[in-house]
């Protein structure tokens, strides 16, 4: 008998046969609807902006965004566990060329502020630090959507893993808050939303090191683009 419950634990795929992400049947899932209208709106936006400063083309925004939404839409749909482990790379690797992609933008930006000031209008300032300003706050939201606890999927179906974060509902008097309760993409979103406003946390307290790492990272880029790139548009527009 002992000799089999060690042969069990020490099972490294015991472990998964729980995960959502391993599983070959359809599982609860999270609804996409939130995170679709998310992705929408700041392609739309992105698109709609006037001469914003961009170093690509705004054709391969709308393709990205095609991308992301494919497998989003195909787990709506399935609630398939492929789809799911084909949803959560992607959108990995999105936030890593979102990221990326933010990084060479304020570096542009900043560069055409000084070397090329009068290059650059106050208009074009503004469009394109609010459109870093939104992808900062969309794409490290759907990062945290992800990541905590196993991602979604997982939160909601019985796979028990230690949060990135811990939110306010989670120590609140079980009275005020619903049975079974999960953060949803919602909360995620307002969780990246504090931070690239307050530079801090106002809601979830992150408990991990990549949590804590992450929101610094967050709010390092907002900061550069309020405090650098959009007071120097208001700066020009009110001259």
């Amino acid at each position: 008998m002992l000799h089999r419950v060690l042969v069990h634990r020490s099972d490294p795929a015991a472990g998964l046969a729980h995960s959502p992400l391993q599983s070959a049947t359809p599982i609860q899932a999270e609804p996409r609807w939130p995170v679709a209208l998310a992705i929408l709106a700041l392609v739309m936006l992105l698109g709609i902006l006037p001469d914003r400063v961009r170093f690509v083309s705004q054709w391969i925004v709308y393709f990205a965004g095609l991308i992301v939404l494919i497998p989003i839409a195909a787990v709506a749909a399935t609630k398939s566990s492929f789809w799911l482990r084909v949803e959560r790379a992607v959108m990995l690797a999105a936030f890593v060329l979102a990221a990326a992609a933010t990084v060479i933008n304020l570096l542009n930006l900043v560069t055409v502020m000084i070397e090329r000031p009068k290059d650059v209008s106050g208009v074009q300032l503004l469009s394109s630090s609010i459109g870093v300003w939104v992808t900062n706050v969309i794409m490290f939201s759907l990062l945290y959507w992800q990541i905590d606890r196993d991602g979604p999927e997982a939160r909601l179906n019985p796979h028990k893993t230690k949060p990135d974060w811990l939110f306010p509902q989670e120590t609140a008097p079980s009275a005020t808050v619903p049975v079974d309760w999960r953060p949803t993409f919602v909360d995620y979103l307002y969780l990246g939303f504090s931070t690239a406003t307050a530079f801090s946390t106002t809601d979830a307290m992150p408990l991990t090191p990549r949590a804590k790492l992450l929101m610094m990272l967050e709010a390092s880029f907002s900061l550069t683009t309020i405090a650098v790139v959009a007071s120097r548009a208001i700066n020009i527009l009110g001259s």
